[in-house]
């Protein structure tokens, strides 16, 4: 489990990065991507945390919150396409929200791969 710990401190890491590079890119209008990424990124991280401490519950909470992510993601991702392809000045958030999407579904492979 020890290798599904360090992955998940370093995806809540990447979130929060995320997160930041999202309020960044537009910070009058991007703040949910400040509080979501730093929300989620932290929860992950400290899944990551409680899963190398050896508290087996950890990885189903990163089960939890990680298919809620994809669900999340996924649905903004295809939002933020769409309005790019409608003409939107869209790219960055699209581009930045689809690979939060595509670490996601890694995270996801990396807990079906892991025991307890």
């Amino acid at each position: 489990m020890n290798g599904c710990g360090r992955w998940f401190v370093g995806f809540g890491v990447f979130l929060i990065l995320c997160g930041i590079a999202g309020y960044l890119s537009n910070p009058a209008g991007a703040k949910t991507a400040l509080i979501s990424g730093g929300t989620f990124g932290g929860l992950s991280a400290l899944w990551g945390v409680l899963m190398l401490k050896g508290f087996a519950w950890a990885k189903v909470a990163a089960w939890i919150s990680t298919l809620v992510l994809v669900a999340a993601f996924a649905w903004r991702s295809i939002a933020g396409w769409m309005a790019y392809a409608a003409g939107e000045p869209k790219l960055f958030a699209a581009s930045l929200i689809t690979l939060m999407l595509v670490a996601s579904l890694a995270s996801v492979a990396v807990l079906a791969r892991r025991r307890v």
